[in-house]
Formats: C-alpha cells, sequence, structure tokens
C-alpha cells in the first residue's frame, strides 16, 4: 500500500491504521510540518520506504511509486487550505491538478498496482447552501481556488477512468475531520487547542457556519471500505464518506463545547464582522450510497468524536507518547469496528 500525503495529519493517522491492520505501508509527501503527527509520533518507523517528493515532480513522483510496487494507492496529498488558495493560486492548481494527474499517471504505469483511491473534498460540489446534502451524481463546482481545483482534480479523475481502462479507481468526497495532532493553519481545531494552550482567546471568523464534524478515523475507514470494494472487483465510482445530520454542527457549538471540556478559562472571541475572504455558510453530504452499498457509517458520533480529538490533546499534553495515544484509539476503534460490524 502506497498513500501520498503520509506525512500531513490524514495521512499519518492512515499510515497507523493500515499498520494496525496488516498492511505494509510505503508513503510519498513533503516533508512534515513542524510538530505533526508523523513526526512526533515518530511514524517514520512504521514506514517501508519513506519517500519525500514534490507530486508536482512527474518524474520523482513515477520512480518512488514504481519503487513502492504497491498493491493499491491512496492519494491524499494536496494543498488542502481555502485561505492559502488564495494566497497561493499557482501552487494550489499545480498541486491538486497537475499532482494528481502525475499521480494518476504514475499508478497506471505500475502492474502491481489494482485499485487507486482519489481524495477529494466535499468542497468539489455546486455549493447552493441548502440543508440537504449533495448526491455523488450532482453538478460539481466551486467558487475558491481550493475548492474549484479539487473538483477539477476530481473531474480529471473521472475521465481517467473512463479514457485508460485499468486498475479501478475510488473518487472519495470528505469534509471536515477532526481528531489529534493536526497542525495545520487555518483550521478551528487547530486553532482553538493551541489557543487554549496558551490560555489567550482564540478568534473566529464564521461562528453561525455549519459543517458535518466527522472523526478522521471515521473518514479514514470509509477510504478503506472503498478501497476493499475496489480490490472485490467494483468498478470506478464516487462515494460520499460523511457523517449524518446529528453531526451537523455550527462551529459557535463546537467553540463552546470545547472550551468547556478544555478548562474554565478556556474563550473565544466572534470576528464574523471583520472581512475575511469567501467561505460557505452551509455545506452537508448524502452519504446514503456508501450506508446502502458497502456497509459503511461512522461508528462515533459527534460528541464522542470531539471527546477524543480533546483527550488526544491533553494526553499528550501530559507528557504520554503521541504514537501509543494515537495507536490505543486506532485499537479502541477497530474493536468497535468488529463489535458494530461483526468483522
Amino acid at each position: 500500500m502506497l498513500i501520498t500525503g503520509h506525512t500531513g495529519f490524514k495521512g499519518a493517522w492512515l499510515t497507523v491504521l493500515l499498520h494496525e491492520l496488516g498492511h505494509t505501508v510505503s508513503g510519498l509527501s513533503l516533508d512534515p510540518e513542524p510538530g505533526a503527527l508523523y513526526e512526533i509520533a515518530a511514524l517514520k518507523e512504521l514506514v517501508q520506504q519513506d519517500h519525500r517528493v514534490d507530486i508536482r515532480d512527474a518524474a520523482r513522483t513515477a520512480d518512488a511509486i514504481a519503487s513502492a510496487a504497491p498493491d493499491a494507492v491512496v492519494h491524499l496529498a494536496a494543498q488542502p487550505l481555502v485561505r492559502r488558495s488564495y494566497r497561493e493560486p499557482r501552487f494550489t492548481y499545480e498541486t491538486n491538478v497537475m499532482g494528481t494527474y502525475n499521480v494518476l499517471e504514475a499508478s497506471a504505469s505500475v502492474a502491481s498496482v489494482r485499485a487507486v483511491v482519489v481524495a477529494t473534498t466535499d468542497k468539489v460540489y455546486r455549493n447552493v447552501n441548502r440543508v440537504a446534502g449533495y448526491r455523488e451524481d450532482e453538478a460539481l463546482g466551486g467558487d475558491d481556488p481550493y475548492s474549484s481545483s479539487k473538483a477539477m482534480a476530481d473531474l480529471l479523475t473521472q475521465s481517467w477512468a473512463k479514457s485508460f481502462p485499468g486498475a479501478p479507481i475510488g473518487i472519495v468526497r470528505a469534509g471536515n475531520v477532526i481528531g489529534g495532532g493536526d497542525v495545520s493553519a487555518d483550521r478551528l481545531f487547530v486553532d482553538l487547542i493551541e489557543g487554549f494552550r496558551r490560555g489567550t482567546a482564540v478568534d473566529i471568523r464564521y461562528p453561525d457556519a455549519v459543517r458535518p464534524w466527522q472523526h478522521v478515523l471515521d473518514c479514514l475507514n470509509g477510504y478503506v471500505y472503498v478501497l476493499r470494494s475496489l480490490h472485490d472487483g467494483a468498478p470506478s465510482d464516487a462515494w460520499n464518506i460523511g457523517p449524518d445530520e446529528r453531526s451537523f454542527i455550527t462551529v459557535r457549538e463546537i467553540a463552546d463545547t470545547m472550551a468547556s471540556q478544555w478548562s474554565a478559562s478556556a474563550a473565544w472571541n466572534d470576528r464574523s464582522d471583520a472581512e475575511h475572504p469567501y467561505e460557505a455558510g452551509l455545506l452537508a453530504l448524502d452519504a446514503s450510497k456508501a450506508v446502502n452499498e458497502l456497509g459503511w457509517s461512522d461508528l462515533l458520533a459527534y460528541p464522542e468524536s470531539l471527546e477524543w480529538t480533546v483527550e488526544w490533546a491533553k494526553s499528550v499534553d501530559r507528557g504520554l507518547d503521541a504514537r501509543s495515544v494515537t495507536t490505543d484509539q486506532v485499537r479502541a476503534f477497530l474493536s468497535r469496528e468488529i463489535e458494530a460490524r461483526g468483522a
């Protein structure tokens, strides 16, 4: 198995999850951000081949995937931040669009690859701020550079799967994932936890925005379900991997709940009156296809997802080993999977 973006937040958790499931994992990514989970949990020790490659470099990407000779590729590498996409649009498009092309082309040239999963985002849909979740067959769009670049990557992947028959490709679209160890800029949970640690009030741009919050392990478990279906002979297809409406919570409620779980002094500031780049006020997915056809669903409801995220941060702050804390949560999740699915 090869993960692109394995040093990122999702990639690090997926590395541990696949390792616990008994897979041999290789990775292709940029260097991790300072303090990233991959780094503080020494996850390089779990990786067979650790290639530090920019996916915009087609030749090095192809060499790395050929060297790893994986049976499957999970493509997570991306420029994932909306605000950064306004500052660095060229880098965003080159990484998310041509980088995806390079990974698809390289994967197609390696005979051992039997399945490819490409992660895009819930933001690929043409968003009209409706309450009902978007289904896989609805129109794609994207107003900001990040969203449009991921919609382009999604369309590119669909076209590739139809134009160049080979290993089946699953497109997975997910939204706002939470969990321990994220250090990316401009993310709500990262900003809240860092502010709470410093004892400073956190500025929040859109407190009344509604998002479907999902624990990273539920999201990645959905990716694994898609991967298994491809290995079992399912054709190329797109899948929404998102929580149900019980996890559609305002940013305001998230911030209040996290502050109360953290400490009596934790606080945040409403900065909705300031000028900010455009972000959608409501974005939801309809994941009934994955539920009905794959048998997948979230195992952690919103309150528990929040508790696991806060507990991870507090445990590491207390001096517990980051890999042990992460592995313990993965094992607890897999035990719940066995109990829930009879797997």
